[in-house]
């Protein structure tokens, strides 16, 4: 069983309506790997192979038609840092040494959110950025996979 498309749940094909549901618990990089071998929170296997660049989001719905199952992305809280600017300057400022970095971050109403990985508490440290530690599902507002230096 290979899944080759994404649907969401308001345009899940009519086949699939009545079909059992699972879930498929994911962290950021995990939701980056959108080929090869995957098991369900339930235990069903299958493949992935969907079109280069996608990225799995919360909600996501995997159509696997031979075991009937809909399988659902659910985004996997995971440690990272809370940063809450109080100015606008304070954003700026902020989000440019965390971009400069090349840091995948997310833009809450509230705050930049940075995965916490290696060198980026040293970073906030070194720059006087005031943070706090949570626990929350991370979607950066952009993938710097892409990225590219024109010079």
């Amino acid at each position: 069983m290979v899944v080759e498309q994404i649907h969401r749940e308001d345009a899940l094909p009519l086949t699939a309506r009545g079909y059992a549901r699972d879930t498929l618990t994911l962290g950021w990089d995990d939701r980056l790997r959108v080929r090869g071998h995957r098991r369900s929170d339930g235990g069903v296997a299958f493949g992935l192979s969907l079109p280069r660049g996608t990225i799995l989001r919360g909600g996501d719905c995997l159509v696997l038609d031979e075991a009937k199952a809909v399988i659902v992305v659910v985004e996997r809280p995971e440690p990272v840092f809370l940063i809450e600017p109080r100015t606008p300057q304070e954003w700026g400022l902020f989000a440019y040494h965390i971009g400069n970095r090349h840091l995948p971050l997310m833009i809450t109403e509230a705050a930049i959110v940075c995965s916490d990985v290696a060198g980026v508490e040293q970073l906030l440290e070194q720059q006087r950025i005031p943070f706090a530690r949570a626990t929350l599902a991370f979607t950066p507002a952009t993938s710097v996979a892409h990225h590219h230096h024109h010079d």
